[in-house]
């Protein structure tokens, strides 16, 4: 099963129970995955090459309905082209979420005295797994991957397709999306939603596995904080992740009468 179904209308999708978040409409990092999806979908077509980076801006919580999208092609041909992608609700004149993404036709360079570092491809299926439900107690993002945890490293192997014609960079974005997640100062104490993601990739990732080795840094005193992490696939680093956080209390209980 796809994680976004797509309608009989072009760039309208309808998305399944596991684009949800822990809360209320979908998960950032499942928005983020399908925008980028789309725009990898046109690169093949039109041979824009790889996508090699992207920022994504999540505006508003995207609800559990049907979506469409509208790409935005701002430069192409060359070595570089840059496209955006934002997306509606289908009834909806607000966006919820936007991304840019950045492709570029490789080119290979010789440096003399160069030499690309190899060490021994890494086993994620050694460390436990690990699992998470969502605070409403359904299906959500979390399972359409296998997570395990193990020598400072959360690694995921996501189990169902974004859409057709997904590239390399989706399939990174939902893993990258729980960064900030990772390496919390405090668990459970304040909700910690990043209005933002940015993943930037050198190399193609190999394989099904995405390893991310996170950092997260907090300022309580300003409710704010980021998040920050070198991307892995088995066979080393292929990236670099950020994003912002901001720190929103948790609702009070109502109080006994």
């Amino acid at each position: 099963m796809a994680i976004f179904e797509p309608l009989s209308a072009p760039n309208h999708w309808q998305p399944s129970a596991l684009a949800a978040g822990p809360f209320a409409g979908l998960q950032g990092g499942a928005v983020a995955s399908l925008l980028t999806a789309e725009v990898e979908a046109l690169a093949a077509e039109r041979k824009w090459g790889a996508a090699v980076s992207v920022t994504a801006w999540f505006l508003r919580p995207t609800p559990m309905t049907s979506l469409r999208t509208r790409l935005s092609v701002l430069t192409e041909g060359g070595r570089v082209s840059v496209v955006d992608n934002t997306l509606w609700p289908d009834d909806d004149a607000q966006p919820c979420a936007t991304v840019r993404v950045t492709l570029s036709r490789e080119r290979a360079v010789e440096l003399p005295g160069f030499v690309d570092a190899a060490g021994e491809a890494a086993d994620p299926l050694r460390f436990p797994v690990r699992s998470r439900r969502a605070a409403h107690g359904g299906p959500w993002f979390m399972d359409a991957m296998e997570a395990r945890a193990g020598d400072g490293v959360a690694w995921f192997r996501l189990n169902h397709g974004i859409i057709d014609g997904a590239g390399p960079l989706s399939s990174v974005l939902g893993p990258a999306d729980w960064t900030h997640g990772i390496a919390r100062p405090l668990e459970n104490v304040v909700a910690d939603p990043n209005p933002n993601l940015t993943v930037q990739l050198f190399r193609q990732p190999l394989g099904e596995w995405v390893g991310v080795r996170a950092q997260t840094r907090w300022r309580p005193a300003a409710g704010l904080g980021i998040g920050s992490g070198a991307l892995l696939d088995v066979h080393g680093e292929i990236g670099r992740v950020s994003m912002a956080v901001v720190l929103v209390p948790f609702p009070k209980p109502a109080a006994a009468s």
